[in-house]
């Protein structure tokens, strides 16, 4: 079983070449997922794509949903890294929570077939995907906090923080899962978020 640190480890240590043969792997499967949805990323297609062999893929990633939670992962990476250089807009905990989600959530908006991969992997992954499950958890985490307190240096969420953040998280999956199977609207996403927010920081 993969432990919780050592997929975010794979993404920060290795030489420079796992490195970037880790980036092609991930960038043939976001390329793919953002073409054909779930379905489109095929083992063999992205080890083809990303001109590794189709065993070194598997070193790497054991199946699609390890692929595409990697995937989510570094879309939340890319999000949590732009809270760490500049401070949030927002006077209140809830509008600087709000304007990170909200923004996350429109770029999400704008790849429908890619977010609907990544959810559908996200809402498949058993326990031999905890450790990338934990990584995504983490970046929330940290993106989040940094809202909450409004500090970019903020780097360790405390007990509390990081309970809240697991509850907004839970629903802002549970908004997406709504949207990308065609029950709800996106504009319905927002405003299931901002009632979770507004609650929970009150």
């Amino acid at each position: 079983m993969t432990s919780r640190g050592s997929a975010e480890r794979r993404t920060q240590t290795g030489s420079a070449a796992q490195r970037e043969r880790r980036r092609r792997i991930l960038d043939a499967t976001i390329s793919l997922a953002s073409a054909g949805g779930f379905d489109a990323v095929q083992m063999r297609t992205v080890a083809d794509d990303a001109d590794v062999a189709l065993g070194t893929l598997y070193r790497y990633f054991p199946s699609k949903i390890h692929l595409l939670v990697s995937a989510l992962g570094r879309e939340f990476e890319q999000a949590e890294q732009r809270t760490a250089v500049r401070a949030i807009p927002g006077a209140t905990p809830h509008e600087r929570v709000m304007f990170i989600l909200s923004r996350t959530t429109k770029v999400l908006q704008k790849q429908p077939l890619l977010t609907e991969a990544m959810v559908r992997a996200f809402m498949f992954a058993d326990a031999s995907v905890s450790g990338e499950i934990h990584v995504v958890g983490r970046r929330l985490t940290t993106m989040i906090s940094r809202a909450m307190t409004g500090s970019p240096e903020h780097n360790e969420a405390t007990e509390e923080e990081a309970a809240v953040v697991r509850v907004i998280s839970d629903v802002w999956l549970a908004a997406l899962v709504g949207w990308v199977s065609g029950r709800s609207a996106a504009e319905d996403v927002e405003k299931q978020l901002d009632v979770a927010v507004r609650l929970l920081l009150r």
